[in-house]
């Protein structure tokens, strides 16, 4: 990218974009949830299905003979926010960027409240944020536009013409872009051998100082 983009407001997606966890975390997790179900995770699958570089998670177990409802029945069940909080942290060059931005700041995310607000809090970012949308059946998942047409709802962007962008790592980031009518940035964090196919995002970085 040879020139950063200007943008009235952004919308961030939080795991893998702006935040993560320590590489044992999610293992420690597979490994309980495989446990219950009878199944083996890879180190690939669960790099996979933690981080969404697949696309959507669903079709992805059903392809490794996985019943979606049960793993996520179990999932849930598993997970512990105030854990997960634990081993988060946020990257450096999203702090940089979150820093640099003058204008509404907003994330967009699969995770849900009692998960994204523990990490916000443990990892100090909640300060830099004006809007947390968290997906839902009713609501909708990204790329369903519906997420971030709240999230802009609730910065007070909507229908008034300001120049948006969502910025992802995964299809479903840029994808949820487009639909809503804004830019997608794709911030490439993990192996792009993991994605089935390219990331068609207005710019793509690997690091988000970059934006700065």
């Amino acid at each position: 990218m040879t020139q950063s983009p200007t943008y009235d407001f952004w919308l961030f997606d939080l795991d893998g974009t702006l935040v993560d966890v320590d590489a044992a975390y999610p293992r420690q997790i597979f490994d309980q949830v495989g446990k219950r179900l009878g199944y083996e995770f890879s180190d690939r699958q669960v790099r996979i299905l933690w981080h969404g570089l697949a696309g959507a998670r669903n079709p992805k177990l059903r392809d490794w003979g996985i019943d979606p409802d049960e793993f996520w029945a179990i999932y849930h069940e598993v997970e512990d926010a105030q854990a997960r909080a634990g081993a988060a942290y946020s990257y450096d060059d999203a702090r940089r960027l979150l820093g640099a931005i003058d204008g509404p700041i907003g994330i967009v995310t699969h995770s849900q409240p009692y998960l994204a607000n523990a990490t916000l809090e443990r990892v100090g970012l909640q300060t830099e944020i004006d809007a947390l949308v968290c997906c839902n059946e009713q609501l909708g998942w990204k790329p369903d536009p519906a997420p971030v047409e709240r999230a802009m709802a609730d910065l007070g962007v909507d229908g008034n013409g300001h120049a948006g962008v969502m910025v992802g790592d995964s299809p479903q980031d840029i994808r949820a872009a487009h639909n809503a009518g804004l830019d997608g940035i794709h911030i490439e964090r993990f192996d792009e051998a993991d994605r089935p196919d390219d990331i068609d995002g207005e710019y793509h970085v690997e690091a988000l100082d970059e934006l700065v």
